[in-house]
């Protein structure tokens, strides 16, 4: 699904492709948004899909960073320069699909510090889930065209920057034919189990977002960049919870006198689990037939805000969520204990899973980047840090917020979820650690720095948002608006 975009457009010619594109000028590109109702919300996004597929057949809309004269902060930053070399015309060439969220967002501004050549592909929908849902980042975050051009001003680096939808193959093509990647970071997906889980339109819609989008970045990479190397953001819940320890992505079994190395056995708990789980399948089996090289990274809950790129400036500050549709626990918990709501563990609280700081997550992108995998190779990390139930973490920020003067209580709530709540869980996440990888390790002071946040902020915190409200069971068929 991709946004509509209201601009006024010169009309230029590839002499390479003789194909007509529009490109936007740089003062008129603009987003069209929508008052949403039960009304609209219903055919919301069958008419999106359509008129993108409409604008597909005519034009490629292609927007890059404005002039920083053009309401680009005034101050200037030192810490933003390239670490220790400038760019040059054989830098590696990263696209970010995806890369105006949470996890994207926070990579690309650290790719083009580290000296890579980057762009930014996505479909803004993201911030359209928050007006249909009527949710608000605790941070206010400014628009993709705004954040690019503080990046610009602060620190003279250029991120290109494509607003279309990766399920429309043309566009994709256009833009892979445009900026010719070397690496392509895959965050292009929707991210939310419980959103999911909402009702039969948006179940469909990410399972078709999801899988058909990554269909097409595969073909993209065969038809036009094939030694491009895919790095691909998974999830650890493809593993669901099995009485074994998670070996990352293969496991080697014996069974009747044989043996062999097969992946890993998966259990998804939610259609957004599922689609990466076929996902996965698609890559590994396009790697085996056309020699592409792909690393899938299984990814643990991220929690946290700060990276030292984002830190920058006001205008590059991440997202971060609370609600109980696309907030992560630690996240949730901070800002309940800030605003003096109770911590809302689910059911008994045991559910144990993988977590990493959002530093992290960038580092272990640029890790894989760095030593790509071989034509033809599908490999699988395991991208967390730490293990915690969701106990261990209450207990953790009632600890933390007790030392800031707050009064945090527990109450358990009834799981929304179909989920073993008591569990054995031990999951193998070395491969990232070889390469490398040296991890922020949760502390006292980071839940300090995020309580701190939560409270900094917390008068755009809405109650009502806190408490979840998608359940796994009452799914159904019609189109569900959530009200307060």
């Amino acid at each position: 699904m991709a946004h509509i975009l209201s601009t006024s457009c010169c009309l230029k010619i590839s002499s390479s492709s003789k194909k007509s594109y529009f490109k936007p000028s740089n003062e008129s590109l603009t987003l069209f948004s929508a008052s949403l109702t039960s009304k609209t919300c219903k055919s919301l996004m069958p008419r999106l899909v359509w008129h993108e597929k409409r604008l597909a057949r005519k034009c490629v809309v292609r927007a890059t960073t404005l002039p920083t004269s053009q309401e680009a902060p005034t101050t200037q930053s030192t810490s933003g320069s390239l670490d220790g070399s400038s760019r040059s015309s054989k830098a590696k060439r990263a696209m970010i699909i995806g890369g105006d969220g949470y996890c994207g967002w926070a990579t690309a501004l650290h790719l083009s510090k580290k000296g890579y050549e980057v762009a930014i592909v996505d479909n803004l929908v993201r911030r359209l889930f928050d007006h249909q849902l009527g949710l608000d980042s605790l941070t206010p975050i400014s628009s993709i065209h705004n954040r690019i051009r503080c990046w610009k001003s602060l620190t003279g680096q250029t991120i290109e920057l494509f607003i279309g939808d990766i399920c429309d193959f043309e566009f994709l093509a256009e833009t892979f034919k445009s900026f010719e990647p070397d690496a392509v970071v895959h965050f292009g997906e929707q991210r939310s189990a419980p959103y999911s889980m909402i009702d039969r339109s948006r179940a469909v819609f990410t399972q078709h977002n999801n899988v058909i989008g990554t269909l097409n970045v595969l073909f993209a990479i065969k038809e036009f960049r094939e030694d491009c190397h895919l790095v691909k953001l998974g999830t650890m819940g493809e593993y669901g919870t099995p009485n074994i320890d998670i070996e990352e992505g293969f496991i080697t079994i014996t069974h009747n006198g044989r043996t062999d190395t097969l992946p890993y056995p998966k259990q998804a708990s939610s259609f957004y689990h599922l689609s990466k789980v076929h996902d996965s399948h698609n890559i590994a089996f396009t790697c085996k037939a056309w020699g592409i090289r792909a690393t899938d990274l299984n990814q643990g809950v991220v929690y946290g805000l700060r990276t030292d790129e984002t830190a920058m400036h006001e205008e590059l500050y991440n997202r971060f969520d609370y609600d109980g549709v696309f907030g992560t626990a630690l996240n949730r918990f901070c800002v309940q204990a800030a605003v003096g709501h109770p911590l809302t563990v689910y059911g008994k609280g045991g559910q144990t899973r993988g977590y990493l700081d959002i530093r992290d997550t960038v580092q272990c992108v640029e890790l894989a980047i760095a030593n790509p995998a071989n034509p033809g190779e599908f490999r699988v990390f395991n991208q967390f840090t730490e293990q915690f139930s969701v106990n261990e973490l209450a207990a953790l920020v009632t600890k933390a917020g007790q030392k800031l003067g707050l009064d945090v209580q527990t109450i358990s709530v009834p799981n929304p979820r179909v989920e073993a709540e008591e569990h054995y869980y031990n999951a193998k996440h070395t491969k990232l650690v070889e390469l490398g990888l040296k991890p922020y390790l949760l502390s006292d002071s980071l839940i300090d720095s995020l309580l701190n946040f939560a409270i900094k902020y917390k008068d755009r915190v809405d109650t009502k948002q806190i408490m979840p409200s998608v359940s796994w069971r009452k799914i159904g068929v019609k189109p569900r608006t959530i009200t307060a």
